[in-house]
C-alpha cells in the first residue's frame, strides 16, 4: 500500500478525524473509501456512456436497415421487377447505343 501526502487545512483534519472515530472507523479509511467511490464512479460513468452509444449505434442500423428494405421493397414493386445494373446496361439495343456514342464522340 502506498503512502499519500495532501495538504489540507488543519482544522479540517481535526473534525474529519473526530466524525470518523464517531463512525467508527479512521480518516485514512473514509480518504480510501472516498477514492475507491470515485475511481468505481468514473469507471461507471465510462461504462454508462458505452452502453449509451451502443444503443444510438444499434438503433441508426435499425433505422438503415429498415430504410433500404423499405426501398428495396418499393423498387420491386413501382417496377414489377428489380432491375440490376447489368439490367440497365444491357436494356433495349446497346450495340446502337454504342454506336450512336461513339458517332457523336470527337476526334
Amino acid at each position: 500500500m502506498s503512502n499519500l501526502t495532501i495538504s489540507v487545512d488543519e482544522q479540517l483534519i481535526k473534525r474529519a478525524r473526530v466524525r470518523a472515530i464517531q463512525q467508527g472507523t479512521s480518516l485514512s479509511a473514509k480518504v480510501r473509501e472516498f477514492l475507491q467511490h470515485y475511481v468505481n464512479e468514473s469507471e461507471e460513468m465510462l461504462a454508462k456512456q458505452r452502453e449509451e452509444a451502443s444503443a444510438r449505434l444499434m438503433k441508426t442500423i435499425e433505422i438503415a436497415t429498415s430504410q433500404t428494405q423499405a426501398e428495396a421493397a418499393a423498387a420491386v414493386l413501382g417496377a414489377g421487377q428489380r432491375h440490376t445494373l447489368r439490367d440497365e446496361l444491357y436494356e433495349g439495343d446497346f450495340r446502337a447505343r454504342d454506336r450512336l456514342a461513339h458517332a457523336t464522340k470527337p476526334d
